[in-house]
C-alpha cells in the first residue's frame, strides 16, 4: 500500500511540477570504453608477423596460420552457438538455434544452406543434416577479427569469402557488390571485433539491413547519440563485445534464454561473464535518491530498463520489416518475377513492398514496441507441434506474468506474418527457397508444392502434400538503441487510460485503471490521514483560547 501511495504521489508531482526525471544515463560514468581503433590496446601488431605475410589461397589456410599461435581458438569457437547453431534450453526442454527452428522470415536454414550458412562463422557448412565441419582450420577467424573494410563473405557460398576471379554480379552478405579479398592483408589487419564485424551478420539477418531484429542495423556502425548513447562516439563508444563479453569465445547474451531480471549485482563489462544486462553495469537502483528517482528505482522489480529507455526502435534512418506475407509470393508479370518498391525510408533508400520471390511486406521506422510480461523463457512452435490454423500462431512464445516475481514488463518487436503450413496435419512446414540449379527451389520455380515437399523430405519430416497459409506472430526482445535520458518515457506515457500499457493485463496501474478495491482503500486511507491532520489542527485552534497546552 505504501508503494502504491508513493507511486501516485510521485506521478502527480512529476506531472504537475515539470520536474526533470533523472535517468540511468546520468549515473556515474563508465570507466570502460571501447578502443577507437582495433588493436589499439593490443600488445601485438599482426602486420609484423611473417607467417601472415604469405600469399594465402583460401580462408582455411589463414586459420591454420592463426592456430600456430592461438592454439585453442578453433576448439573454443566450435563449442559456441556461433558454430553449432544449436541451443539446448534446459528450462523448456527444447533444442533451438538457427539449425533447428522455423522462423517468420525466410522460414528455415535446412535445405537452403549455401545461402543461409553464408553467415556461419566457418567455411563450407553445406548440409544441416550433418554437424558443421570438424576440421579446426574451417573456423573463420577473419569474419570477427579482420578489418571489415578488407574482408567479407559471399551471400551464397556457405561462409566463403569472394576470391579472384569474383563471379559477375556476386554480392556479399550485406548486399554490397563483392570484390576479391586479399587474404594476406585481411590477416594482417586482425584485432578485437568492431561493431561492423558483428553487424555484417547480425545487422543483415533475414534478407537485409535491420529486417529481422528492429534494433540492430547499420545505423549502429557510427551512430549519433540520439540513436544509441552507448555506441555513439560522443557517448560511451562501446563495441558489441563491451557488453556481450566473451569467455573462451562464448558470448554473454541469448535470445532463447534471456536474463529478464538481473539481481546478481553489478560489475563493469569485462568482469561479469555470464550476462549482458543493463543491471550488470547500472545496478538494480540506478536513479538518484530524489523523490522521483526513488519511485523510478521502485519500478525496477517490475519494469525492464529497456521499456523506458528505448521508447522506439528502428531509429537512425533504417527501417525494419514489420509484416511479411508469403501467401502472395509467386505472382509473375509476362512470365517473369517482379518487384514493387512502395516504401522510402528516411535516408532516401527505396524498399520493396512486393517481391515475386517473397510476397508482400510492410516496413516501419521509429516503431513503438509491443509490451509483454517476460521472464526470459522463449518456447518455439516446432514442426512436430500441432497448431490451430483458425487462430494466429505464435512462432515463439514468450513466458511471464504479473504474478511471477521473475517477470518484468519488456519491449518487443512483434513481427506480423503469414506463412505455409501442412493443412491436413495442422503443422508448420519447412520450405526450400534457394537453389538456382534445382527444380524445387521456390525462388527459381515459384511452386509451393515442390518447395515444401523437397524441404520436408530433406529434413525427414512427414508431409501430407496439402498446404495452406496461417497468420503468425514472432517476438524479438528490444535491447539496443538506448535513447538519451531526456527521451526516456515519462509517467504519463504509461500511466494513462490510452497509454502504452493500455492492453497489458494482470495488474493494477494507477492512472490507467479505475480504482479497484486496493486502490480505493489506499485513497480512503490517504483521505483519512488528511482528515486526521485537519481534525488535530482544528482541535488545537479551538482549545488555544481555553487554557489548553500545546506541548
Amino acid at each position: 500500500m505504501r508503494r502504491m501511495i508513493i507511486g501516485l504521489a510521485a506521478c502527480v508531482v512529476a506531472g504537475l511540477s515539470g520536474v526533470t526525471v533523472v535517468r540511468a544515463e546520468q549515473a556515474a560514468p563508465m570507466s570502460t570504453a571501447a578502443p577507437a581503433v582495433p588493436g589499439s590496446n593490443s600488445t601485438a601488431d599482426h602486420s609484423k608477423f611473417e607467417i601472415l605475410q604469405q600469399d594465402f589461397k583460401s580462408g582455411p589456410e589463414v586459420t591454420a596460420a592463426c592456430l600456430s599461435c592461438h592454439t585453442e581458438a578453433s576448439d573454443q569457437v566450435m563449442h559456441s552457438i556461433h558454430w553449432t547453431w544449436s541451443y539446448d534450453n534446459k528450462a523448456t526442454g527444447q533444442t533451438l538455434g538457427k539449425r533447428n527452428v522455423i522462423n517468420a522470415f525466410c522460414g528455415n536454414v535446412a535445405s537452403n544452406e549455401p545461402r543461409c550458412t553464408s553467415c556461419h562463422t566457418g567455411y563450407g557448412w553445406e548440409d544441416m543434416r550433418a554437424p558443421p565441419p570438424a576440421q579446426p582450420a574451417r573456423v573463420d577467424c577473419l569474419a570477427c577479427h579482420a578489418s571489415p573494410d578488407l574482408y567479407s563473405k559471399l551471400d551464397n557460398a556457405a561462409g566463403r569469402p569472394p576470391l579472384a576471379p569474383v563471379p559477375e554480379g556476386a554480392k556479399t552478405i550485406t548486399g554490397a557488390k563483392a570484390v576479391a579479398v586479399n587474404l594476406s592483408k585481411a590477416a594482417q589487419s586482425v584485432g578485437p571485433p568492431q561493431r561492423e564485424n558483428c553487424g555484417q551478420c547480425h545487422f543483415y539477418g533475414g534478407g537485409g539491413d535491420n529486417v529481422k531484429h528492429g534494433d540492430l542495423s547499420s545505423a549502429l556502425v557510427t551512430p549519433d547519440k540520439s540513436v544509441d548513447v552507448h555506441m555513439a562516439a560522443d557517448g560511451q563508444n562501446f563495441t558489441c563485445e563491451t557488453c556481450h563479453v566473451s569467455d573462451k569465445h562464448v558470448f554473454a547474451g541469448s535470445r532463447y534464454n534471456v536474463t529478464a531480471a538481473d539481481d546478481g549485482g553489478t560489475g563493469l563489462p569485462g568482469m561479469r561473464r555470464d550476462v549482458a544486462t543493463c543491471e550488470s553495469c547500472h545496478g538494480a537502483r540506478p536513479h538518484p535518491a530524489t523523490l522521483i528517482g526513488m519511485k523510478l528505482n521502485d519500478h525496477a522489480d517490475r519494469v525492464a530498463c529497456q521499456t523506458c529507455h528505448i521508447p522506439e526502435f528502428a531509429r537512425g534512418g533504417v527501417a525494419t520489416k514489420t509484416f511479411w506475407d508469403w501467401s502472395t509470393a509467386g505472382k509473375l508479370k509476362d512470365g517473369k518475377p517482379y518487384a514493387e518498391e512502395g516504401f522510402t525510408q528516411s535516408d532516401g533508400k527505396h524498399l520493396h513492398t512486393y517481391l515475386s520471390t517473397k510476397g508482400n511486406f510492410k516496413w516501419g521506422e521509429n516503431v513503438v514496441p509491443y509490451y509483454a510480461w517476460f521472464n526470459g523463457q522463449v518456447e518455439y512452435t516446432t514442426a512436430d507441434q500441432t497448431i490451430d490454423p483458425t487462430k494466429r500462431v505464435e512462432i515463439n512464445r514468450i513466458a511471464g506474468s504479473a504474478s511471477d516475481p521473475h517477470s518484468r514488463i519488456w519491449p518487443f518487436k512483434r513481427m506480423d506474418g503469414r506463412q505455409a503450413y501442412d493443412s491436413k496435419r495442422d503443422k508448420l512446414v519447412y520450405n526450400h527457397v534457394y537453389g538456382p540449379t534445382t527444380t524445387t527451389a521456390f525462388w527459381t520455380n515459384f511452386d509451393w508444392s515442390k518447395s515444401i515437399k523437397a524441404a520436408m523430405d530433406y529434413v525427414g519430416e512427414p508431409y501430407s502434400g496439402e498446404y495452406g497459409f496461417v497468420d503468425t506472430y514472432m517476438y524479438w526482445p528490444i535491447t539496443h538503441m538506448v535513447a538519451p535520458a531526456d527521451q526516456a518515457l515519462d509517467c504519463q506515457q504509461c500511466h494513462a487510460k490510452d497509454g502504452r500499457l493500455a492492453d497489458l493485463a494482470g495488474f493494477y496501474m494507477p492512472g490507467r485503471d479505475p480504482y479497484g478495491p486496493g486502490g480505493l482503500l489506499g485513497m480512503l486511507l490517504l483521505a483519512a490521514a488528511g482528515l486526521g491532520v485537519a481534525g488535530h489542527a482544528l482541535i488545537r485552534l479551538l482549545t488555544r483560547g481555553k487554557g489548553g497546552r500545546h506541548d
